[in-house]
């Protein structure tokens, strides 16, 4: 069983109720698949087992044996990631290979180049699967594939039942390979405006891949009119409310443990 944490927007408590879920299944592996900005580790403090390198974006190499100093990559190149001198700026090469295809004399290759890491960790409750990109990095959404393959790959080996993702926000690259494939797909949201239009629109994100959407409405309390909203739109939309919890101010204590 897969189930997915997802959010139509940040700060709703996802991770919050994901590290909870954790807590209540004992023996499930948990998969971090926010890598632009993981914090399920903040909750559940893995001791890292693994490590590895995620190599998903590639950048430019000029062969300074080769080069001719003609400038014609620098001319061609519209990001202006070649500078006078005819070296690289690595913020801002994206490996276009646009500067190889018009380099007279082949000088220009492109290399792959590491883009973040990935990690398998033990955790109290069993184990997880995370990851972290380099800041200005891309692919987000492949570095999330190989953080739910290596889920699955945990699972199988310690004979755990069931996978926990928790997503990250929103509906875009990275929420869509957190999705797809999975059992079901719990949507948290919160009393507010913002909350509730988000959350019309990740019910639309899991439905369109045939994901079975459930409702989770997190500190309702906290405007209790509002709350009224999301869940007549679930009401009228044929989505499951499995169930709504108050604000509590321990829950962002920084000196709570993880055994408080």
């Amino acid at each position: 069983m897969i189930v997915a944490v997802a959010s139509g927007k940040g700060g709703t408590g996802k991770t919050t109720i994901a590290a909870a879920f954790a807590v209540l299944a004992k023996s499930a592996v948990l998969a971090d698949c926010d890598a632009d900005a993981p914090n399920l580790h903040m909750l559940l403090h893995p001791e890292i087992l693994e490590e590895r390198e995620f190599r998903g974006s590639r950048i430019t190499v000029i062969d300074e044996t080769k080069c001719i100093d003609c400038s014609t990559c620098r001319e061609k190149c519209r990001l202006d990631a070649i500078t006078q001198d005819l070296t690289v700026d690595p913020f801002s090469c994206e490996g276009c290979s646009v500067c190889v295809i018009v380099c007279p004399v082949n000088a220009v290759t492109l290399t792959e180049r590491v883009s973040g890491y990935v990690y398998i960790s033990k955790i109290r409750y069993g184990f997880m699967s995370h990851a972290l990109l380099k800041p200005g990095e891309a692919n987000s959404g492949k570095l999330v594939t190989v953080v739910r393959q290596n889920a699955k790959l945990l699972a199988e080996k310690e004979k755990s039942n069931i996978i926990i993702i928790d997503g990250p926000p929103g509906i875009a690259c990275p929420a869509i390979a957190s999705v797809t494939g999975v059992d079901a797909g719990l949507v948290v949201t919160e009393p507010t405006l913002s909350g509730i239009h988000d959350l019309e629109r990740a019910i639309q994100l899991l439905r369109h891949f045939n994901v079975r959407p459930f409702v989770f409405v997190n500190m309702y309390d906290i405007n209790e009119d509002n709350t009224e909203k999301p869940l007549k739109f679930c009401e009228e939309n044929d989505v499951e409310v499995i169930g709504k919890i108050p604000f509590n101010p321990v829950v962002r204590r920084p000196w709570l443990t993880e055994k408080q």
